[in-house]
């Protein structure tokens, strides 16, 4: 059966608000490989910086869908004033409010708004799972959280007959070149010679399975809210593991330093926060991830890494 990129057309036109976000490189960088995979244009993709007010003089009628990828991420939130976690609510949460509000205003049929897990609060901690279901309320531990919420309960106000929000809460997206968790497992698998092997379990997606269900996302027209992920559960030991086998290297499994990541996991403060991110447990159940967009998980945690390292077969089997 042919899917609807094979049978649309005329190009889908799309505008990226964030066009220095991680994000927002590579999902414009996909869809342009996607063209080129097709032999003709599916996507008409631009990016535009939200600084200053220029962009508010922008028409927007002429795109279908709006990709919203501007945003604060949290950092370390126990070394935030007052004045920076404001600027996370300005940034989070009113600014892309108004900017739905002009793309709706506009004409534009879709919004797509980048949140996250993190609206669920923090993961739980060393020992202990924590599991996302249709069941659980967002329960923001803290601003950076609260500012997702805030601003997803905004946009929903905003859905009519003729704008569709879709609001994405994406799990740790990894990917080459990304920001965040990813690079220190890297720096850990490349350079330890044993690991501990706390077990855990952690929902992640690979940027190419993200820009998969983006593409099919803007496909499909819909608005609502989407749980994007890996088709497998990750621990922090399997990924330490399969970074090191791809690199050629060896790291060794070892048991004997678990009970001193659970004394770390204890202690108050950074250490302690910093311990619990690395080996807690926080997934979101398979069945929120499928159904409505299907198809995007085309890569497994071994076959990410593999292309992160080898890079030279980027984008070479997409369809």
């Amino acid at each position: 059966m042919q899917n609807q990129i094979e049978i649309q057309k005329k190009p889908i036109r799309l505008l990226i608000t964030g066009q220095n976000s991680y994000l927002g490189r590579n999902t414009a960088q996909y869809l342009q490989e996607f063209n080129v995979m097709q032999g003709r244009e599916c996507y008409q993709v631009e990016c535009i910086s939200l600084r200053g007010h220029t962009w508010k003089n922008k028409d927007f009628s002429e795109y279908d869908t709006v990709l919203h990828m501007v945003g604060i991420a949290h950092a370390d939130i126990g070394q935030v004033t007052k004045q920076e976690k404001l600027r996370y609510y300005e940034v989070n949460c009113n600014l892309a409010v108004e900017t739905a509000l002009k793309a709706k205003q506009d004409g534009v049929r879709q919004f797509i708004y980048m949140s996250s897990v993190i609206v669920y609060g923090d993961s739980a901690g060393v020992g202990r799972d924590k599991r996302i279901t249709a069941d659980t309320l967002p329960a923001p531990a803290n601003f950076y959280g609260d500012s997702k919420v805030k601003a997803e309960q905004a946009l929903v106000e905003l859905v009519s007959e003729n704008f569709q929000v879709a609001i994405v809460r994406t799990p740790m997206v990894y990917g080459s070149n990304c920001k965040g968790n990813f690079p220190t497992l890297q720096n850990l698998a490349e350079k330890l010679p044993i690991f501990p092997t706390v077990k855990n379990s952690r929902s992640m997606i690979y940027v190419e399975n993200l820009t998969e269900f983006l593409r099919l996302l803007m496909n499909s027209g819909k608005g609502g809210f989407f749980y994007p992920q890996n088709a497998e559960y990750v621990s922090t030991w399997d990924m330490v593991r399969v970074i090191a086998t791809v690199n050629g290297k060896k790291i060794l499994p070892c048991p004997l330093l678990n009970p001193f990541v659970w004394l770390v996991s204890l202690m108050p403060g950074k250490i302690g926060r910093l311990a619990n991110k690395a080996f807690g447990s926080l997934t979101v159940a398979q069945e929120l991830s499928r159904g409505q967009i299907e198809e995007y998980q085309k890569y497994s945690l071994e076959e990410s890494i593999r292309r992160i390292y080898h890079e030279n077969i980027h984008y070479n089997d997409i369809l």
